[in-house]
């Protein structure tokens, strides 16, 4: 049997998106065996970007890089692969990476995708993870002598083999 009506959960991605602009998920894994994320849903439908994705930092952080980058695009921002976004972090540049279609999957944007579908009637095509660099050194996940707490903490989805 096929569900018509939105269910609860899904009518509340609905009007946050409606009421805020987006909604925003975030996931954890209750081990710690795989870093927390979170991801924005409606993106394309209110500011004509991409969806985007932030991993490894604690909740509020990632829910402020989202609603940041948000107000930014409202105010002009285009995403683009190797963008670099300043204002995400405290003395810090973030970067924009798009992530290629086959990794944009249900584990990472289960919520967004079915929003495209249901508010688009189209398959989700587009997103970007947004990339922080180390706090201390100031280096990013491919840079030599990134620390491993923060390549561990951000999957490459970005990559080809980003999931490999």
């Amino acid at each position: 049997m096929t569900r018509t009506e939105p269910a609860d959960f899904e009518r509340e991605i609905i009007a946050n998106v409606r009421e805020h602009g987006c909604h925003i998920n975030y996931i954890f894994d209750a081990n710690e065996d795989t870093p927390a994320f979170a991801y924005s849903v409606g993106f394309p439908e209110t500011i004509d970007q991409p969806e985007i994705i932030v991993f490894g930092l604690p909740m509020d952080m990632m829910k402020f890089i989202i609603n940041e980058t948000m107000r930014k695009c409202r105010e002009g921002l285009r995403l683009e692969d190797g963008l670099e976004i300043p204002g995400l972090l405290a003395g810090h540049v973030c970067m924009a990476l798009e992530i290629p279609r086959a990794n944009i999957t249900r584990e990472y944007f289960n919520s967004a995708m079915w929003f495209r579908r249901h508010v688009a009637g189209e398959e989700m095509d587009a997103a970007f993870q947004i990339v922080w660099p180390g706090a201390q050194d100031g280096l990013f996940p491919w840079d030599d002598g990134c620390s491993e707490i923060v390549r561990w903490s951000q999957p490459p989805l970005a990559t080809e083999t980003g999931l490999s």
